[in-house]
């Protein structure tokens, strides 16, 4: 549904390919979780094969997922992702809510949390005073969205380049450590008792919802949709080798982790990569994995920043957001303003929450949430045949959504169940869309009644 003149200013460029896609799945998706969660997962379980079998369990999740979102891509091609796909299935106020939340926890926390883990790693090499730290976050924040101001394109060279720096330094990492362990003790049986003994269920569910978080990203590939070349065929390829790529990085860098490590050593890190590439390299592996860390983290930062602000631009562009976003800029052809929200809003959460752990805290709920809305889009549109001739069809439906489906709503619930004081104030956040969605909806129903 878009009621406005698109006339009246100029389209976005359609200039992204199949690589660009790729590369946009995995910038977003490969950032600073793999280097901050696992000695966090660490405590929660008591074995190497628990920890990795989640890790494969949540990646053959995260497949499914990919297959729902290829379909739900290529039966609506439009920018905005999530927001059209819920907006057509479940009308205005649902998609207003997605885009509420997108805007002010969802997308802007990991820009603010990553920014501060970007500069963490740059400590490495110059110490810095708590101001410094903070002004060069802000800073790393500005930087990005500056070049995402000023062109698709732009952006999307630096999303190549971080993705093959910090892809190809997490290889190398891989190969190089995977030769090298032959000469260290295999410390993968160093089993130990989880020391935080929440319950089975609990446990479970606090090393879900951080393996989740690591893969956070993969679904924004069809934000850009407006942006491809050919989003009918780079949509689904883009997700399926992209999502690949990361199940195989993912569980070989925890299978590193833990060889040379142990659980014990895992366990008690900080820096659980830095730790490794030490133990195999030397001091020159702590260098070399704090200049992949930061390309990780800006290129994560980066990805989301390409993808986002089109959420905000697409809603203005139904009438369904303030309308200031409602703009492209006419030299760059970028959601200029969209942008500039962005930007400003997760520097907001930088200065207010100054903390990675409390800036992630009830992002994956919230996203979970929005993920199960998803899910039952698809079989929706399925059943109303919405682009039905030229979309791709997942295999298996309906068994493997509504398997999907079942484990978001089990996650959700066993969240919800043990952390329910954190659970009902991420729902509230939420929530205080409800009076916005109201006005603008009500506003855009009246205006259509009026043309009638």
């Amino acid at each position: 549904m878009s009621t406005s003149n698109t006339k009246e200013q100029p389209k976005l460029r359609r200039s992204l390919g199949l690589f660009e896609g790729i590369t946009l799945l995995i910038g977003i998706t490969l950032g600073a979780g793999i280097y901050s969660t696992p000695q966090i997962i660490a405590n929660y379980q008591d074995t190497f094969m628990s920890i990795i079998s989640l890790w494969v369990l949540v990646g053959v999740f995260v497949f499914i997922g990919g297959l729902i979102y290829a379909e739900l891509g290529t039966r609506l091609p439009n920018v905005g992702g999530e927001y059209v796909y819920l907006t057509r299935a479940f009308g205005p106020y649902v998609g207003f809510i997605f885009g509420w939340a997108q805007l002010f926890i969802i997308r802007t926390s990991p820009a603010a949390g990553l920014a501060i883990i970007t500069v963490n790693y740059f400590e490495h090499f110059v110490e810095l005073s708590d101001f410094t730290h903070t002004a060069l976050s802000i800073l790393v924040i500005l930087l990005i969205g500056s070049l995402n101001y000023v062109g698709i394109k732009q952006a999307s060279i630096f999303q190549n380049i971080s993705t093959i720096v910090k892809v190809g330094g997490l290889f190398i990492l891989l190969a190089a450590g995977l030769i090298l362990v032959q000469g260290q003790d295999n410390l993968l049986g160093t089993d130990t008792p989880a020391s935080n003994t929440l319950g089975p269920f609990a446990q479970f569910g606090a090393t879900m919802m951080l393996i989740v978080f690591s893969y956070l990203g993969w679904d924004r590939v069809g934000y850009s949709a407006g942006e491809m070349k050919n989003p009918i065929k780079t949509i689904p390829s883009s997700l399926f080798i992209g999502i690949i790529i990361i199940i195989f990085v993912y569980v070989s860098t925890i299978f590193l982790y833990h060889y040379v490590l142990g659980m014990e050593g895992v366990r008690n890190s900080t820096i659980v990569a830095s730790d490794a590439a030490i133990r195999l390299f030397g001091p020159i592996g702590a260098a070399f994995i704090a200049i992949s860390v930061m390309f990780s983290a800006s290129g994560s930062i980066n990805g989301t920043m390409m993808t986002a602000p089109r959420v905000y631009y697409a809603m203005a562009k139904d009438k369904l957001f303030f309308q200031w976003f409602n703009f492209i800029h006419p030299t760059f052809r970028t959601p200029s303003r969209a942008i500039i929200a962005h930007v400003v809003w997760a520097i907001v959460i930088l200065l207010v929450r100054q903390n990675f752990e409390n800036i992630v805290a009830g992002m994956t709920f919230a996203v979970l949430i929005f993920y199960i809305f998803t899910t039952l889009a698809l079989f929706k549109l399925r059943r109303e045949k919405v682009g039905e001739e030229d979309s791709y069809k997942m295999p298996l439906y309906p068994i493997l959504p509504a398997i999907y489906l079942l484990g978001l709503i089990g996650l959700v619930l066993i969240r919800g169940y043990f952390e329910w004081e954190k659970s009902l104030v991420d729902l509230a956040f939420i929530a205080t869309g409800l009076p916005f969605a109201l006005y603008f909806v009500g506003k855009l129903k009246r205006e259509e009644k009026q043309k009638e």
